[in-house]
């Protein structure tokens, strides 16, 4: 544990961020998960309604900086693909 104030302060913030974006982190994969599963079982009008919400997640997600931008549109197009198929 470090003695000066300053580093004090900054093992506290960034353990309240990491905190922030392990949360963001875990509800993002939760939105790709649950498009797979409506894709597994064919459901095409659920799929499509989470598909939205996944999109925005993996969005902000790259925005804030948790995942590349190109990462979160590759996995936002073979969602796309996978939803379409159906």
């Amino acid at each position: 544990m470090p003695n000066i104030k300053s580093a004090i302060k900054r093992v506290k913030t960034s353990d309240a961020r990491n905190a922030q974006n392990t949360t963001a982190r875990s509800s993002m994969r939760t939105a790709v998960k649950k498009v797979e599963a409506a894709v597994s079982i064919n459901d095409a009008a659920a799929a499509k309604e989470v598909l939205v919400a996944a999109a925005s997640k993996l969005d902000k997600a790259a925005a804030k900086g948790l995942i590349h931008k190109n990462a979160a549109a590759r996995k936002k197009s073979r969602l796309m693909k996978k939803t379409n198929s159906l």
